[in-house]
């Protein structure tokens, strides 16, 4: 079987305060985009095993890969270690760039093991395994846009919106989510009222426009200059808005959509990870993570 794990971007990301058990109540804005990984799976005998390939990701136990293994397996009442099938990950979307990329294979391994290994879980059951692996892992099974409340791991489908260009910039940095967010509390205890991003206003076929506000994007360009170059060039190419995406590195900059791969080309840096894609609905995300 092979099917393929779309990346996400946060349209808006507001983040509340710290809360008992470590995580930040945040309420976001998340949106499916066409660059993906892919993920082929196939029925073996022995040990469960994992490949990669394309990009610097672990193939051990730490891979959310094999942990999403492990929990479907134990979630179907089966003891011991994951058997029966060999999952090999071509990895296209960048590591530590808030894109999602190692939540939407969790996602993908989800889907896929639980044909591979027939064991009939529901879409409710799906759902609350992904919330045990990631903040970010349940979204993958809905797609689309939709809103994140709680640390994220709450999903409520949103009207779609209009279909937008977007090229991606990630600089040669990558941010780690943790990182972002003390950054964040250190930046909010230093001000007893700390500025927050403006954003800017985007039409996106709503009644109203939404506005693109990220509160860890601040934080992160205060130390890595290469966000706020990142956006900077995206407006001088004419984009309509650029922002960071979840705890960066990554800029996303919308185009028309046919502006976008143009735009890609003279936005190309030397270390860069620049790549021009699109927005996707939840019915064209679904494809893709269809076995």
């Amino acid at each position: 079987m092979t099917l393929r794990t779309p990346a996400k971007i946060n349209l808006t990301l507001h983040v509340g305060d710290k809360r008992a058990d470590g995580f930040h109540d945040v309420r976001t804005v998340l949106q499916s985009i066409g660059l993906s990984d892919t993920l082929r799976l196939r029925r073996t005998r022995g040990p469960f095993q994992l490949a990669t390939s394309g990009g610097d990701v672990p193939s051990d136990r730490s891979n959310l890969i094999w942990r999403a293994a492990a929990a479907l397996w134990t979630a179907a009442g089966r003891t011991g270690d994951p058997h029966g099938a060999h999952v090999t990950l071509r990895k296209v979307i960048p590591v530590a760039a808030g894109l999602g990329g190692g939540s939407a294979n969790a996602a993908g391994a989800l889907v896929g093991l639980n044909q591979i290994w027939r064991l009939g879980l529901s879409r409710a059951d799906l759902d609350r395994l992904a919330a045990t692996l990631g903040s970010d892992v349940p979204f993958f099974l809905t797609g689309g846009t939709a809103i994140g409340l709680g640390r994220g791991e709450q999903v409520l489908p949103l009207r779609p919106i209009r279909r937008l260009g977007i090229v991606l910039m990630k600089p040669a940095f990558g941010v780690g989510t943790a990182d972002a967010y003390r950054w964040l509390d250190e930046d909010r205890a230093r001000s007893a009222s700390p500025s927050q991003d403006e954003g800017t206003d985007l039409e996106v076929g709503w009644p109203a426009p939404l506005r693109l506000v990220n509160h860890l994007q601040a934080p992160v360009a205060t130390r890595h200059a290469g966000i706020g170059e990142a956006i900077e060039a995206a407006r001088k190419a004419g984009a309509v808005a650029a922002a960071m995406t979840g705890s960066g590195s990554a800029v996303f900059a919308v185009f028309p959509p046919r502006a976008a791969v143009a735009a890609a080309r003279w936005l190309a840096r030397p270390g860069w990870f620049v790549r021009a894609t699109q927005t996707l609905p939840a019915a064209e995300a679904g494809r893709l993570m269809t076995v």
